[in-house]
């Protein structure tokens, strides 16, 4: 995530912080300070501090069952709105994102159980009061920690309690449509926080946008995997591709991009193997400060994602949604073809009105015309 930083690692996890919190924190810092001093401004530093060191002690909660399973967590990243971890791919069994869902909540749980067992006698009444300096810090944390549990277990997916959702309605109607339900009622839920934002807590109103938002992205996410999962990238690939030689020049390629409408060129040599990437914005920038007759390849880039024809699409998703072509070579790193966001936005349509279509599995790599 773009404006984070790193400020540690545990068990291969990057721990970052976006510099929305630490403007958040400097806005929470300034308002209590003007309003009662510098030690109010410490006081509500060093809470709001420790209930982000909770919420990340309940990503971890998420991040060390999902490893268990097999699944890594590059990252997690602390926002005002909470934490979010990024996982290299989705549970493979509803079961599996259940325990890994109920995982964070149950963190803070512990949390609050172990603070109670320190404190012996709470009021829960004044623990509530959760912005008063005077209600000791152990107490709030205690009421603090006990919210996000509760918070976090509402069915708004994508929050944990949807997760459970989908979790449960997948055991029984499969991981598409529960998704859909999910996803739904996520974003049900998503209009009532924002409503009720508007006559209270306007952090309400991000939450529910940020709710809103998740929800649809990773619907159709989910549905886009479960569309194209019995699927090879010899069936979606595009074959009818142009070209460029490595050695070619940026006049070159500024005809080559005129006449298709690729947002990449690959460089291949005359092995048929690719050399590289050429990007228009990559184009662009290189005819800025440099004269059309000088070569291409210091401007390409290397392919990002590589894939072989009979290996599946699931494997090069998470790389599609941040790129925009994944190169398809053979065993002697041939280039074959190009996987590209259109391609597989025209198989889930045409999936989406003809669920029975079958695709020709056969490489069709013949029909590769280079632009030279």
């Amino acid at each position: 995530m773009g404006w984070s930083f790193t400020i540690g690692r545990f068990k291969g996890t990057a721990i970052r912080v976006h510099i929305t919190l630490i403007l958040f924190l400097v806005w929470i810092g300034f308002a209590a300070y003007l309003k009662n001093g510098p030690q109010a401004a410490f006081d509500s530093l060093l809470f709001i501090s420790t209930i982000f060191i909770c919420i990340t002690l309940h990503e971890f909660g998420h991040i060390l069952t999902a490893k268990h399973f097999g699944i890594v967590s590059p990252q997690v990243t602390l926002l005002p709105i909470g934490g979010a971890a990024s996982m290299d791919r989705m549970p493979d069994k509803p079961y599996q994102e259940l325990f890994i869902a109920t995982a964070g909540p149950a963190v803070n749980l512990v949390i609050a159980l172990a603070l109670l067992l320190v404190l012996k006698a709470f009021d829960f009444h004044s623990a509530l009061r959760i912005d008063d300096p005077t209600i000791s810090l152990t107490q709030r944390l205690v009421a603090a920690n006990i919210f996000l549990a509760l918070f976090n277990l509402i069915p708004a997916f994508p929050m944990d309690g949807g997760r459970v959702l989908r979790a449960l309605l997948a055991m029984w109607l499969g991981q598409k449509k529960a998704t859909n339900i999910a996803a739904t009622v996520g974003q049900c839920f998503a209009i009532l926080l924002g409503f009720a934002g508007f006559f209270g807590n306007p952090m309400l109103i991000f939450i529910a946008i940020f709710i809103f938002m998740a929800a649809s992205g990773e619907a159709q996410m989910t549905n886009e995997a479960e569309t194209t999962k019995d699927f090879r990238a010899a069936q979606a690939m595009e074959t009818c591709i142009a070209t460029i030689r490595p050695e070619a020049t940026l006049r070159e390629a500024v005809e080559a991009f005129l006449a298709s409408s690729q947002d990449e060129l690959p460089l291949v040599d005359t092995e048929g193997k690719c050399r590289g990437m050429l990007s228009r914005a990559d184009l662009v920038e290189a005819l800025r400060d440099t004269q059309p007759d000088m070569p291409i390849a210091p401007f390409a880039k290397d392919p990002a994602s590589t894939i072989h024809p009979e290996d599946p699409i699931s494997t090069v998703l998470q790389s599609l949604s941040t790129m925009r072509s994944v190169a398809v070579i053979d065993e002697n790193e041939r280039l074959l073809g190009l996987l590209t966001r259109q391609s597989l936005a025209e198989i889930i349509m045409i999936r989406d009105i003809r669920p029975d279509w079958r695709f020709s599995r056969q490489s069709r790599a013949s029909r590769i015309v280079a632009k030279r």
